[in-house]
């Protein structure tokens, strides 16, 4: 079993209700802390039989704390998305995810990788797609505590409840009968209709106020916004 508590003190101590880290505070008070977790569970000689929560557990957290550590590494920056000379450097960008640059028990990882091949195709779960976060002000909020095993289902049907009730994500014009949705339904549409008809479906089911959503309601896309999420100490 590995232990969270060092990630989750963390994320409660840097990390607002809003989701929001305070990476300058999180670098000139425990620069060392978040690196020396990733360290200790990069070693080879760490062997875990873990069971499914657990492990789904365990990527959500490497995959968030992975993304995170980075940041804190380049601090500070303003967007996940690096320019030359004011332009999208989309090189660099896909690097960033593309990288083997992540050690976990003596192996490496991407967290396109871990994205993909691990909680995508192997868990099939399309909720992480409101948990994992890429740092920007476009991904999902990061919650302020870690996943736990035993409350990681909980916590994933949470993160997609506060996502699609947000409206700086989902949001529906009753005047266009138009929905309004966050590009992430639109890049992972395909895991979504395993579960459901249609992405309007899948957004109905967790809302909280009940709109006339059907298979046929027009969608529109938002901006995606790549700045970086941040909050400044106060």
């Amino acid at each position: 079993m590995i232990d969270f508590s060092p990630w989750d003190a963390l994320l409660r101590r840097y990390v607002d209700e809003q989701g929001r880290v305070d990476y300058l505070a999180w670098k000139n008070e425990q620069p060392q802390t978040l690196a020396d977790w990733l360290s200790n569970l990069a070693e080879p000689a760490l062997k875990l039989e873990l069971s499914s929560k657990e492990e789904l557990a365990l990527w959500i957290n490497l995959y968030n704390a992975f993304t995170i550590s980075t940041i804190l590494e380049r601090y500070p920056i303003d967007s996940i998305r690096p320019k030359i000379l004011g332009i999208p450097n989309w090189v660099a960008f896909l690097w960033f995810f593309s990288r083997p640059a992540y050690s976990f028990a003596g192996n490496r990882y991407s967290l396109a990788q871990i994205e993909n091949k691990i909680l995508r195709d192997k868990f099939n779960e399309p909720r992480i797609h409101f948990s994992i976060v890429c740092a920007s002000i476009g991904c999902p909020l990061l919650r302020n505590e870690a996943y736990w095993p035993e409350r990681v289902q909980e916590q994933l049907e949470d993160d997609v409840r506060r996502f699609i009730n947000n409206p700086e994500k989902v949001r529906y014009d009753s005047q266009k009968e138009t929905l309004y949705c966050s590009q992430i339904l639109k890049w992972y549409r395909k895991d979504f209709l395993k579960i459901a008809p249609s992405v309007q479906t899948y957004i109905r089911s967790y809302l909280i106020e009940d709109l006339p959503l059907t298979s046929d309601t027009p969608i529109s896309y938002l901006y995606y916004d790549w700045n970086l999420n941040q909050r400044m100490s106060s």
